[in-house]
């Protein structure tokens, strides 16, 4: 029972990884845009550009991944 629940969240195509790229990426901005009110200026600014940066690494690794496993 276990193992079919943790076959819900594999990634097993491309299409699903930009899925999740996608639904990080909203997160990401809207984390961002709560660190630009918090904190305005040039601090909030690059906590708002750390955030999507991040999401551009986790991305890649996804992507990589996925690759890799179709390779196999």
């Amino acid at each position: 029972m276990w193992t079919k629940f943790a076959k819900l969240f594999v990634i097993k195509s491309k299409f699903e990884a930009f899925l999740v790229i996608y639904g990080l990426g909203l997160g990401a901005v809207e984390r961002g845009v709560h660190y630009l009110h918090q904190y305005p200026g040039v601090g909030g600014w690059l906590l708002f550009s750390v955030c999507p940066v991040a999401v551009f690494m986790a991305g890649a690794r996804i992507l990589d991944s996925i690759e890799r496993q179709q390779a196999d």
